[in-house]
């Protein structure tokens, strides 16, 4: 398996990772019963933190499906090299560093690691054209 198949599995951890941490800070403050029931009430606020972690998940949404498909054309089309491999390895550990930084509220630090991400996607769609 190739490095940028690599990173591509872990970014799909990542995701799932994701999911399940603002679901673990729901069911904290609302409680089991409310994660396994049908959820009509409205409820509170579910909290700073896991709003923040909310909003770092839908955050990832944005950009990794734009990951995936860059990855895998670049694999089938046989465009995979150091700029794809680096470019996977800073859009997965961008990724892994924001979660932390958004969870804690860290501003600006935060937004240059999300941009970090974005350069490593850029990287990975340039090299399917040059």
């Amino acid at each position: 398996m190739t490095i940028e198949l690599t990173y591509l599995a872990a970014a799909l951890i990542l995701a799932l990772v994701q999911i399940l941490l603002p679901a673990a800070g729901r069911t904290a403050k609302y409680g089991l019963k409310w994660n396994a029931g049908p959820r009509d009430a409205d409820v509170p606020p579910p909290g700073r933190v896991t709003g923040r972690l909310e909003r770092a998940e839908a955050n990832l949404y944005e950009t990794l499906p734009l990951f995936i498909g860059a990855v895998l054309i670049a694999h089938v089309a046989g465009r995979a090299g150091p700029l794809t491999e680096w470019g996977a390895a800073l859009y997965f550990w961008a990724r892994l560093i924001y979660i932390p930084l958004y969870a804690f509220g860290v501003p600006f630090v935060r937004s240059l690691v999300w941009v970090v991400s974005l350069i490593g996607l850029i990287m990975i769609l340039a090299a399917l054209f040059i």
